[in-house]
């Protein structure tokens, strides 16, 4: 077994900063997991625990079935891979991956067979006489996954790995390193604040702020059961959209907003039943809002209330269009397919798709519904 666990895992700082807040779970053997958040909740703290980097303030780490609270980094059998490659210029590709492994005094033989395994799964078998310097960013990222690959460790650990690449380079390492987990089966924990390259890569992640762990589950429940507002908005892009409103303490249930009211489901009711009368927060994804271009004015009053907005933005992404919509202080994005988008200046009646609706505690925000 490989896999790494951690049971009430605290890390302060001078002053009392607190880094990572009582964190417990577990990735398991051969696992590609992600731990995601925005910059300072805590990530690459975790990370450097696991790596000896950091040492804890309380709680235990275990790597397999051994905890390494006091193990010296290099005997912790894990391999990492950083944000700025921390290749050795002065040395060529083949030397870098076969560093580590001249340093363990592995036979020559081994360590040839090793580099150039390592070299044809990553496609870099060509680049092995070069210097760093004759490289691309993204050869270059290879070269230090490489170099991991070659030392055959328990535990993978990724920080931040595609962050100094392009957005065209990003998408093929991904794909890369999704291709490399499956033919090592081997286990893999991945720090990011992508929330894209999370998704795309963690066969579970888990969602951080603060220090303290949110949640942990695969994509498309993240995406779809969010456990508080935090997780609905930083999963998903664009993000979700929010509008504070109350529930109205009638029968049956509607949530009302200062410009428009929206008739509850009995399913959607009967979890806000407790939120009778309270403020809460409606989240829906993009993709949940419907519009209707107003190119005919109104003639008298509407059978029902309705929010009208005003399309300041379009975004043309080719398989869809993004809109940006403002009135008042609310502001909505709504992903359309793009024929027959509205263009900038147009007005438009939003609704929302009624499995698409999540519901907040206003004051908690955790999900309600």
């Amino acid at each position: 077994m490989s896999g790494v666990s951690f049971s009430n895992l605290t890390k302060l700082y001078d002053k009392g900063t607190v880094a990572v807040d009582h964190v417990t779970f577990e990735v398991a053997d051969k696992e590609f997991f992600v731990l995601v958040g925005p910059s300072g909740c805590g990530k690459s703290t975790t990370l450097r625990l696991v790596a000896g980097l950091e040492e804890p303030t309380s709680g235990e780490i275990y790597i397999g079935d051994r905890i390494v609270n006091n193990v010296e980094p290099r005997d912790r059998d894990i391999a990492m891979v950083f944000q700025n490659y921390a290749l050795y210029p002065h040395m060529s590709v083949r030397e870098n991956m076969a560093f580590a492994l001249k340093l363990r005094k592995l036979p020559k033989d081994e360590i040839r067979t090793r580099v150039e395994e390592a070299a044809r799964i990553l496609g870099i078998t060509e680049l092995l006489q070069r210097k760093p310097a004759a490289l691309s960013g993204g050869q270059r990222q290879r070269v230090a996954v490489g170099r991991a690959i070659v030392r055959h460790p328990k535990v993978f650990l990724f920080d931040e790995p595609l962050s100094n690449l392009d957005a065209k380079l990003r998408v093929g390492m991904r794909t890369e390193l999704a291709r490399i987990h499956r033919q090592l089966e081997t286990t893999v924990f991945y720090v990011t604040h992508d929330q894209v390259e999370a998704m795309t890569l963690g066969q579970r992640i888990g969602v951080m702020k603060d220090g303290k762990l949110l949640q942990i589950a695969d994509s498309m429940t993240l995406y779809n059961q969010p456990v508080n507002r935090f997780v609905a908005g930083f999963i998903g892009s664009p993000p979700m959209n929010f509008l504070s409103g109350r529930i109205e303490d009638k029968t049956p249930l509607r949530f009302s907003h200062n410009s428009f009211s929206l008739d509850l489901s009995p399913a959607m009711a009967a979890g806000l039943a407790p939120a009778r009368g309270k403020p809460v927060t409606l989240g829906v994804r993009p993709e949940g809002i419907t519009l209707a271009l107003e190119t005919v004015p109104a003639r008298g009053p509407s059978p029902k209330p309705e929010l009208k907005m005003g399309v300041e933005v379009v975004e043309q992404m080719g398989n869809e269009t993004v809109l940006y919509l403002k009135a008042g202080e609310d502001t909505l994005v709504a992903r359309v397919p793009p024929q027959n988008a509205p263009r900038p200046g147009d007005s438009v009646t939003v609704g929302f798709a009624p499995d698409h609706l999540h519901f907040f505690d206003a004051e908690t925000e955790l999900t309600l519904a």
